[in-house]
C-alpha cells in the first residue's frame, strides 16, 4: 500500500510539473489531472494508511485522557 501511494504521488507531481514545463495544447489538462489525482486519490489513501491501526479514543479529550495528561505534567515538573 505504501508503494502504491508513493507511485501515485510521484505520478501526480510529474503530471503537474510536465503540465507547467511543456508547451503543448493539453498542458492544462495535465496540471488538472495531477491536482485532481493528488487530492482525490493520494491524500485519502495516505490518510487511510496512516490512521488504519490507531484507536480514535486515544486522540479524544475524555476525562481519562485529561487525567493522564495532568499526571504526566505533574511528574515532569521538578
Amino acid at each position: 500500500m505504501k508503494y502504491i501511494i508513493y507511485i501515485l504521488a510521484i505520478a501526480a507531481f510529474t503530471s503537474i510539473i510536465l503540465g507547467f514545463s511543456l508547451d503543448v495544447e493539453y498542458s492544462e489538462k495535465l496540471i488538472g489531472f495531477g491536482v485532481t489525482g493528488l487530492f482525490l486519490v493520494v491524500f485519502p489513501l495516505y490518510t487511510y494508511y496512516s490512521w488504519k491501526d490507531k484507536n480514535m479514543k486515544d486522540y479524544m479529550l475524555t476525562k481519562e485522557n485529561l487525567d493522564k495528561m495532568r499526571e504526566s505534567q505533574k511528574r515532569k515538573k521538578y
